[in-house]
């Protein structure tokens, strides 16, 4: 079709030429083929206002959104327009094991100016995966990210206990690695009931909690530990912290408020009781002896100061931690390596001279229009500092066909001269005269996307040689998040409820 699209929809006519019914909400298709990519988040100033009254400084630092499935409620979008309606200085998003919410948070701040702040709980000691559990085991380390450099060292050790755990939602930490990994560019939260000092004086009285704290401050370091005091209402809540407020003055250290956020607003609490069962697989009947009450959600720095009035400086502690640890996610995006290129070149001049040598293949008749574009072209690849990346995908599309593994660039990359004269795509763009803009303009700061198919029954020769130019720690597989479809979602909502699987 080139650059002409058709009057209708991709999806419409791949609907009218498969043959597939035409559905009401075309959103709640639950076919297996069915995908629908995320767009771009739009702020919503008209739902969101900033407090007219003037705002109590608080930064909420733990934080749970969907991306802890079946625990967090809210998506990162809506906590963050929740913590702009209330005046909050900074948002810390802490899912379980995982990073996973970091992008859409970043994204959905930047729109409010909002400070964020990096963290994950991290799931210590399981013996199984915890889904189907009333009540989860092991114990749970909040860690909150110091800049740029303790996300990557974050991330690090995320990935690595990932890969070292045996079956999926069972990571494997080594307390002692971990510390060794954030070589003092982490702050430690003593976390919720699941944190091992709450454990310990729950289990063990203060005696065996103050251990567990000396413990977090030999490896951790003294100055990147804090205490951490929760109060949702609950019965046992203020006793518990007097009983971490003191341990907290005996060692020496800070105390910082929080709520352990598990929703954006208290009208999700019901939403959140629902979820929790569903991750049990009971009903909320057979999980009330395990159901906390409602008020994990977020609250404004005047209600939190209220609620701690008698702990003075543990609702100011939550600002001073995030001006310590709050960065804009941009700053993290990760390095290409160096491409290896002949002595005497650099990685533009060696692009150069593949394209060259390319364009003499490719372009034999109309040199001149081809000559002009590629120039173009690889001046803005010059300017964006893109070069290497370009070599990077020529490397593995050159090894593939070196081997006869069939492979195909595909998508905007289409539209570059570029990477048809590097053998990366088949289409000619002056020829159906494409825009290199679709595929790379100077506006784009980030590297444009080069989306290449190869042969499935041979594409693990590809992945190994990428694995072996590259280092196993330098590359990474991208996975979708699966989410619920509506026919699943209103089947484990009802068990939760109560009802049979046949009703």
């Amino acid at each position: 079709m080139g650059w002409s699209n058709p009057p209708v929809s991709w999806n419409e006519l791949e609907r009218r030429l498969s043959g597939r019914p035409v559905l009401d909400n075309p959103e709640h298709d639950s076919s297996p083929g069915y995908s629908r990519k995320r767009p771009a988040y739009e702020a919503q100033n008209e739902r969101v206002r900033r407090p007219e009254v003037p705002v109590v400084p608080y930064a909420e630092l733990h934080c749970h959104s969907s991306f802890s499935f079946l625990d967090g409620v809210s998506e990162p979008e809506e906590l963050i327009e929740e913590a702009v309606r209330l005046g909050l200085s900074a948002l810390a998003v802490t899912d379980h094991d995982g990073l996973y919410a970091a992008a859409r948070t970043a994204e959905a701040a930047q729109a409010f100016d909002l400070r964020t702040v990096y963290g994950a709980e991290l799931s210590l000691d399981l013996r199984t995966p915890q889904n189907g559990v009333a009540d989860p085991e092991g114990q749970h380390l909040l860690v909150l990210a110091h800049g740029v450099d303790g996300y990557h060292r974050l991330a690090r050790s995320i990935t690595a206990a990932q890969l070292r755990g045996d079956e999926k939602g069972r990571p494997r930490y080594d307390l002692e690695e971990l510390a060794a990994e954030a070589a003092g560019r982490w702050t430690v939260l003593t976390g919720c009931r699941k944190g091992a000092v709450r454990q310990a004086l729950a289990a063990g009285g203060t005696e065996a909690a103050a251990t567990e704290l000396d413990r977090l401050t030999a490896l951790f370091g003294h100055d990147h530990v804090e205490v951490e005091l929760i109060d949702h209402g609950q019965p046992t809540d203020s006793t518990t912290n007097d009983a971490l407020a003191g341990l907290a003055a005996d060692h020496g250290l800070p105390v910082v408020a929080t709520n352990n956020v598990h929703y954006a607003t208290p009208s999700d609490a019901r939403l959140g009781a629902a979820m929790a069962a569903v991750r049990a697989r009971r009903s909320l009947s057979d999980m009330d002896g395990w159901l906390a009450g409602p008020g994990a959600h977020l609250r404004s720095g005047v209600e939190m100061t209220q609620r701690f009035f008698r702990y003075p400086g543990a609702v100011a502690r939550s600002v001073q931690i995030a001006d310590d640890c709050a960065f804009n996610l941009q700053q993290a995006s990760p390095r290409l390596p160096r491409p290896e290129v002949p002595e005497g070149h650099t990685p533009i001049s060696w692009l150069r001279e593949l394209a060259r040598r390319g364009a003499d293949l490719r372009y034999p008749h109309c040199r001149e229009e081809a000559e002009a574009r590629l120039q173009r072209e690889l001046g803005v690849i010059e300017e964006k500092d893109f070069p290497g990346y370009f070599l990077i995908v020529h490397d593995m599309v050159a090894f593939a066909r070196e081997r006869g593994i069939l492979c195909q660039g595909r998508g905007s990359a289409a539209n570059s001269v570029v990477c048809f004269v590097l053998n990366i795509t088949a289409v000619d763009p002056i020829r159906y005269q494409l825009p290199f803009e679709r595929f790379l303009s100077v506006s784009r700061d980030e590297e444009p996307d080069i989306d290449v198919d190869f042969d499935s029954d041979r594409r693990e020769e590809v992945i190994q040689e990428v694995y072996r130019r590259y280092g196993r720690h330098n590359a990474a597989q991208v996975a979708n998040v699966i989410s619920y479809r509506p026919r699943m979602a209103v089947r484990d909502a009802a068990k939760a409820l109560g009802h049979s699987q046949g009703q």
